[in-house]
C-alpha cells in the first residue's frame, strides 16, 4: 500500500551535506625520486669537488711551482739554465739539483726529448732523489722512449720520455734528471724541462 498522506506544513530545506575538513597528506616519494634527487646532489657533489680540485692547481701551477730549461754539458745529470728557470721556494744546487725547501708533497714531472737513437743503450731518463748534498741517490722515477733506426733517415726522428708523480719530500731533499747520454737529447725548451711544485 502507498502512503499518500500530506501534511500542510511547510516543508524543510535539505540537509546540508556535511562539511569536508580539510587533510594536508604529505605526498608520498617514490623509491625512484628518492634516487634521483640523491644521485643529482653526488653529481653536484663530484663537479664541487672537480672545480675547487682544478683551481687548486691552477692555482699552485702560478704560485708554487719550479720548472727548468736545459744546457748541455757532459754526460749525466742534466745542467739547467737557471736565468730562464722559474723558481718559487725551491732553491738549486750545481745547477743539477732542484732542492726543497720545505717539507711536503710535490707534483714533480720531467719531460726529455731525444733527437738521436743510441745503437746499443736505450733511451732512458730518471729522476734520482738524494737526501741531501752528500747522501747517495736512489731512482725515484724512470722513463723510456723509442726511435725508429731502421728508416731512411731523411726525416728527423724524435721521441719524448715523460714521468709525473707526487712525491713526499723532507726539507733538504734534492732532485736531478739523468740521461745515459745527454748528446742525444733535444735541449730547446718546449721539448725538454723538468720540475715540480708543492701541493
Amino acid at each position: 500500500m502507498i502512503n499518500t498522506y500530506h501534511s500542510s506544513m511547510a516543508s524543510l530545506p535539505p540537509p546540508l551535506p556535511p562539511r569536508r575538513s580539510q587533510v594536508l597528506v604529505k605526498p608520498q616519494v617514490s623509491s625512484a625520486g628518492r634516487s634521483k634527487t640523491l644521485l643529482r646532489s653526488l653529481l653536484g657533489i663530484v663537479l664541487l669537488h672537480f672545480l675547487l680540485t682544478a683551481g687548486g692547481f691552477i692555482f699552485l701551477y702560478y704560485t708554487g711551482k719550479t720548472e727548468t730549461t736545459p744546457q748541455l754539458s757532459g754526460a749525466g745529470y742534466l745542467q739547467w739554465d737557471m736565468k730562464h728557470s722559474v723558481r718559487n721556494n725551491i732553491n738549486y744546487y750545481h745547477n743539477s739539483w732542484l732542492t726543497a725547501l720545505q717539507p711536503g708533497d710535490y707534483v714533480v714531472f720531467s719531460r726529455v726529448t731525444f733527437s738521436k737513437a743510441d745503437p746499443v743503450k736505450p733511451l732512458a731518463s730518471a729522476v734520482k732523489l738524494r737526501h741531501g748534498e752528500s747522501a747517495k741517490e736512489t731512482v725515484a722515477m724512470l722513463a723510456y722512449c723509442n726511435l725508429d733506426t731502421s728508416g731512411s733517415g731523411s726525416n728527423p726522428q724524435l721521441c719524448t720520455a715523460s714521468m709525473g708523480e707526487v712525491m713526499s719530500l723532507e726539507r733538504g731533499n734534492q732532485l736531478s734528471l739523468w740521461v745515459e747520454d745527454r748528446s742525444l737529447v733535444d735541449y730547446s725548451r718546449a721539448a725538454t724541462s723538468f720540475g715540480m711544485y708543492k701541493l
